[in-house]
C-alpha cells in the first residue's frame, strides 16, 4: 500500500500533461481526479520568432520548462554546443528530441539555474512562455550575458464542467505545478479547494496564495516526483 492509498487527488496540469503525475500518484495509491485547467497553445509571433533564429550563433541554449522544450524541438533539430534545463523534467523533453543537456541545477528552479550557470561573455537564447518571469533572463545578463529571449507558446485557460468543479472539490487534496493553474482555478472554481494544497515550489505557493488559496505543503525538490513526494509527507507526517 502507497502512502497516499484511496486518497483523491486532483490534477489540475494540461490534458496532456496530467498523465506523467497521474502515474506517480497511483503508484503511491492516490486516484488521480484529473480536472485540466489550462492548456498550451502556439503563440504565433514568438513561433515565428524562434523559426527565425539560428541556434549554432548562441553559446547556450537555456530551457525553462517542458513545455519550453516541445515548443523548441518541434522548430529546431539542432541546439548549441551547451544547452542548461531548469529541471530534470524539462531535460529529459530535451533528450526525447535528441538534445544533450549540460547543466541541470541542483534547486530546480530559475533561481538554482542563474547560480549554477558560468559568468559571461556570450549569447545565450532563452525559450520560456509568454507569461514566463524574467528572473532568468535578468539573472544571466547580470553575470554578462546577452539573452534573446523568446516566447513560443502561451498558457491559457481550459474549459471545465460542472462535474469537473464538483469532483474536484470532492477530493481530499489538489496539486499545482504553476500560477497559472492556481489562477485557473480560481476563475474556474472560485477561492473553495479540498482540504489539502500542495504546490511544487515557492514561487508557485506565492502565485497560489495571492490569488486567495491556503497551501499546506511546499515541495523541496521542483519537480512532479518532489510534488508527490510532498503531499506524502503531509500525510504520513499527521497525527
Amino acid at each position: 500500500m502507497g502512502a497516499l492509498q484511496g486518497l483523491r487527488v486532483v490534477v489540475t496540469r494540461a490534458g496532456e500533461q496530467a498523465g506523467a503525475l497521474a502515474e506517480l500518484l497511483v503508484a503511491q495509491g492516490a486516484v488521480p481526479v484529473v480536472v485540466p485547467l489550462t492548456e498550451i497553445v502556439p503563440d504565433e509571433s514568438g513561433v515565428a520568432a524562434l523559426a527565425a533564429l539560428d541556434p549554432a550563433a548562441f553559446e547556450w541554449l537555456v530551457v525553462t520548462s517542458p513545455n519550453a522544450a516541445d515548443a523548441y524541438n518541434r522548430v529546431h533539430q539542432s541546439a548549441p554546443g551547451r544547452v542548461a534545463a531548469v529541471g530534470t523534467v524539462t531535460a529529459a523533453a530535451l533528450a526525447a528530441a535528441g538534445i544533450a543537456v549540460t547543466l541541470v541545477p541542483a534547486r530546480q528552479r530559475a533561481e538554482g539555474l542563474v547560480e549554477e550557470f558560468p559568468p559571461g561573455p556570450g549569447w545565450v537564447l532563452l525559450v520560456q512562455g509568454v507569461d514566463g518571469e524574467s528572473v532568468l533572463a535578468d539573472g544571466l545578463t547580470a553575470k554578462g550575458w546577452t539573452v534573446t529571449v523568446v516566447r513560443p507558446y502561451r498558457t491559457a485557460p481550459a474549459s471545465t464542467t460542472t462535474a469537473d468543479r464538483a469532483a474536484a472539490l470532492a477530493a481530499d487534496a489538489v496539486l499545482f505545478a504553476s500560477g497559472s493553474a492556481a489562477r485557473a482555478w480560481v476563475a474556474a472554481i472560485g477561492t473553495d479547494t479540498p482540504p489539502v494544497v500542495v504546490v511544487i515550489g515557492p514561487q508557485t505557493s506565492a502565485a497560489v496564495t495571492h490569488v486567495g488559496l491556503k497551501v499546506s505543503a511546499v515541495a523541496t525538490d521542483h519537480s512532479l516526483a518532489g510534488l508527490v513526494a510532498a503531499l506524502c509527507r503531509y500525510f504520513t507526517s499527521r497525527p
